[in-house]
């Protein structure tokens, strides 16, 4: 084969290999890399919930909680002006929460808000299930609410992570301000 052979057999092999991509672009991507996909985000998010020491809640039982009166403290952990104030789940408090681990409290991520803003928000009691979320699974805002609250001594921490698009994508009505 000459070089002017190859060269066509190379331009070929490429254009295929760009209808092949943009194929699978216009018709659905392939089942097989969303799993990894979905794969890689409930893995992220069982570690991130077995070092933060803190509990998951789907949302239906979220809504099942709401529905039979249980006693919880709901946080809405994203930012009060671009989110909370457009939507959130009924009955939440607003606390933001930066996305990166936040592993010492700094007042600057937060709003302005110290420690002592977010213990007076949550309350005394130890016990009562507090459910921190944010927008959707892959964010970590809620994580960062999760750990902290669990740091001032919550028992009873929730993470929310289908967050208030899960809430939206289930057709349960939302709150605005």
């Amino acid at each position: 084969m000459g070089d002017s052979m190859k060269r066509v057999a190379i331009l070929l092999s490429a254009l295929l290999v760009v209808a092949g991509a943009s194929y699978a672009g216009l018709f659905g991507s392939n089942k097989y890399e969303k799993e990894v996909e979905t794969e890689t985000s409930a893995v992220n998010l069982a570690r991130e919930a077995a070092s933060g020491d803190y509990l998951l809640v789907t949302t239906a039982e979220l809504k099942a909680w709401m529905e039979d009166g249980k006693p919880m403290l709901i946080i809405d952990a994203m930012p009060l002006e671009a989110s909370y104030n457009k939507a959130h789940i009924p009955g939440a408090k607003q606390f933001l929460f930066p996305i990166p681990d936040m592993k010492e409290w700094n007042a600057a991520e937060t709003e302005n808000r110290s420690l002592e803003d977010y213990q007076t928000l949550l309350g005394n009691d130890k016990e009562i299930p507090i459910v921190v979320y944010c927008g959707f699974v892959k964010c970590t805002r809620s994580h960062n609410a999760a750990i902290w609250a669990k740091k001032l001594g919550f028992n009873n921490v929730y993470r929310y992570p289908g967050g208030i698009y899960a809430w939206q994508g289930a057709g349960y009505s939302i709150a605005s301000k």
